[in-house]
């Protein structure tokens, strides 16, 4: 079963349970892919591939961190609430993500193959890891890792 049809399967789900903070969450990420088909010049009909539905999953949860720190900011808590709830509902779709020991282990294989000796060649280094991890780890957590190696 493909994330498309996993989400409209608990679109229906939270119709019937009348969870309407999933069902508005689930419609939104439905909506998220029918635009993402329609920009890459697909019909809306067609189905999008598991790795490009990551892709905008991820987009959208990166979108709902940003309105949480945003809405902080401004001191709207029942907002940030609200995005703090979605988010938690969309990352129930993504991949779990690697600990900073599971990507210590990479970047060190990863740094003996290239034979990366000091910082200047940190951006192709990253770069490289970053290519290995598919997307299994944060960004952030890789570039820590990565420059307390260079410490």
């Amino acid at each position: 079963m493909t994330i498309q049809q996993q989400i409209r399967d608990e679109i229906k789900k939270a119709m019937l349970a009348r969870e309407a903070l999933r069902l508005e969450t689930m419609r939104g990420l439905l909506s998220a892919f029918t635009n993402e088909l329609v920009a890459t010049k697909r019909t809306p009909q067609d189905s999008l591939p598991d790795e490009d539905a990551l892709k905008v999953i991820k987009r959208a949860a990166n979108q709902r961190k940003d309105s949480i720190t945003q809405f902080e900011a401004g001191g709207r808590k029942e907002l940030a609430d609200k995005e703090r709830a979605e988010l938690a509902i969309i990352e129930t779709f993504l991949p779990k993500m690697m600990s900073k020991d599971e990507i210590l282990k990479i970047a060190l294989a990863k740094k003996a193959e290239l034979g990366v000796l000091d910082k200047s060649k940190m951006g192709v280094f990253m770069g490289a890891v970053m290519k290995e991890l598919k997307g299994q780890a944060e960004g952030a957590d890789v570039k820590e890792v990565i420059e307390s190696l260079f410490i």
